[in-house]
C-alpha cells in the first residue's frame, strides 16, 4: 500500500502550524491546534484548526471537510489528539471512527489527562503512530499550555521599553512615548495573544494605563491584573472606569474591606491572596492562583520593582524589550532597580532570540539561557 513520503509529512505539519496560529487569540485556555489530512499521495484533503474553547478541535474540523475521503488517510496534527471527554468527545475517537490509517503528531500533550493515552489509543485499535515531528516548532505554539499543564503557573512575558541608555521615564515621570507608534501598535499584538496583562500598582498610580487591546481586532480581551497589596487602586483609575476588559485587583489581608466592597460593586474582581515578609502579593501564592483560574499566558507591563522580582524568580519565559533611538540622561528613571552586584559574572544573563525592527525602534526579544530541554519556545505573534 502507498503512503506518504517523509516530505509530506513535514509540509503537512507545517501548515498545520500555520492554521493552529489562527487560534492565537481565542483558543484561551485550551491549546493552540493545527490538523491537516493527507492521501496517500500527500495530497490534502481536509484541514481545520481549533477556534475556541468548547468548540470542535482540530482534528474534528479536519474530518467534517475531509467526509468520507479521511478513511485510510493520514492525520498530521501539532498536538496529541485527545482521549478524555472535556467540553467535546475524545479526538482520538473520532479519529479511529473516521477510518485514518495513521497519525503523524508534533508533540504529546503535557495535559495529564492526555498525556499519551490518545497516542494508546490510536495504536490499539490499529492506526500507526509517527512522531514527534517538528516538535519545537510545535511547542512553540503554546508556551503557556505546556507551563501550566507541566508547573501550575503560566508562563510570562516581560514587556519592557527604553531608551539606548537604559532609561524608562524622564525624572519629572513622562513616559510616553519612549517608542514609536509601529512598536506600541506591536505590543498590542502581544496583547492580543495573552490572557491576561499585569502591571503593579505603582504603574496604575503613576499612569492610569486602559491596559487594552487597540490597534489589533480581537473579540477576546485579556484580564487585567493589578498587584496592589493595600488596595490602593483609585475608584476613578481607568481599569476601573473603563468596562472593556475585566479587572482582577490582587490584594492582601491588609486591604480594607470597604473598598473591595465599593470595586467589586464597580465590577471589578477583587481577589486576597497572602502577602510575603515585606507585605507585598506573595508571587508563589499569585503563580499558583493564575494557574488556578486556567491563565495560560500573562504579559507583564510594570515598573522596576515587579518586573525584577518576576525576573529574580526565574519565571520570565520571554523578554520582549524595544529600544528606542534616543538617551534620556542619569537623571532618568532606569529600567530595573538597583541590584548592588559587585562581580559582573554575577550579572543576571540572558540569550538574544530575535531581533527586529519596528520604524525607527528594535523590538529584541530575550530568553533564559537554556538550562532545560523543555523550556517552551519562542513564537512571536
Amino acid at each position: 500500500m502507498n503512503q506518504p513520503s517523509t516530505a509530506h509529512y513535514i509540509a503537512a505539519m507545517r501548515q498545520a502550524i500555520v492554521l493552529a496560529k489562527r487560534g492565537m487569540t481565542t483558543t484561551t485556555p485550551n491549546p493552540r491546534v493545527g490538523c491537516v489530512l493527507i492521501d496517500d499521495s500527500g495530497r490534502v484533503i481536509g484541514a481545520g484548526f481549533h477556534r475556541r474553547a468548547g468548540g470542535p478541535h482540530a482534528e474534528v474540523e479536519a474530518l467534517r471537510q475531509a467526509g468520507p475521503r479521511a478513511r485510510g488517510a493520514t492525520a498530521v496534527v501539532t498536538l496529541e489528539p485527545c482521549a478524555h471527554h472535556g467540553r467535546t468527545p475524545p479526538c482520538a475517537d473520532a479519529l479511529i471512527a473516521a477510518g485514518v490509517h495513521r497519525v503523524v503528531y508534533g508533540m504529546t500533550d503535557p495535559n495529564p489527562l492526555v498525556s499519551g493515552k490518545g497516542l494508546t489509543r490510536l495504536a490499539e485499535a490499529g492506526i500507526e503512530v509517527i512522531g514527534p515531528l517538528l516538535e519545537e516548532s510545535c511547542r512553540a505554539l503554546n508556551p503557556g499550555f505546556i507551563r501550566r499543564m507541566k508547573e501550575g503557573r503560566p508562563a510570562f512575558f516581560l514587556k519592557t521599553a527604553a531608551s539606548l541608555d537604559g532609561r524608562i521615564a524622564l525624572s519629572n515621570g513622562a513616559s510616553r512615548w519612549i517608542t514609536g507608534l509601529e512598536a506600541r501598535c506591536d505590543v498590542h499584538r502581544w496583547r492580543a495573544r495573552c490572557c491576561a496583562l499585569m502591571t503593579g500598582i505603582a504603574t496604575v498610580l503613576a499612569d492610569d494605563p486602559a491596559l487594552t487591546v487597540r490597534h489589533v481586532a480581537t473579540d477576546r480581551p485579556p484580564v487585567r491584573i493589578v498587584l496592589d497589596s493595600r488596595l490602593q487602586l483609585p475608584e476613578t483609575a481607568t481599569l476601573v472606569t473603563d468596562r472593556a476588559a475585566p479587572t482582577w485587583v490582587i490584594t492582601t489581608a491588609a486591604a480594607d474591606p470597604a473598598k473591595a466592597d465599593r470595586l467589586t460593586q464597580q465590577g471589578v474582581t477583587v481577589h486576597c491572596l497572602p502577602a510575603d515578609r515585606n507585605g507585598r502579593v506573595d508571587l508563589v501564592a499569585l503563580a499558583s492562583f493564575l494557574g488556578q483560574a486556567a491563565i495560560n499566558e500573562v504579559l507583564v507591563e510594570a515598573g522596576p520593582t515587579l518586573a525584577y522580582a518576576l525576573l529574580a524568580q526565574k519565571w520570565i519565559d520571554r523578554w520582549i524589550h524595544y529600544l528606542a533611538p534616543k538617551a534620556l540622561g542619569g537623571d532618568a528613571r532606569p529600567l530595573l532597580p538597583p541590584l548592588a552586584l559587585t562581580e559582573l559574572a554575577a550579572a543576571p544573563h540572558w540569550q538574544i532570540d530575535t531581533v527586529r525592527r519596528f520604524g525607527e525602534d528594535l523590538r529584541i526579544e530575550f530568553v533564559p539561557t537554556p538550562t532545560t530541554s523543555d523550556r517552551p519556545t519562542k513564537e512571536p505573534p
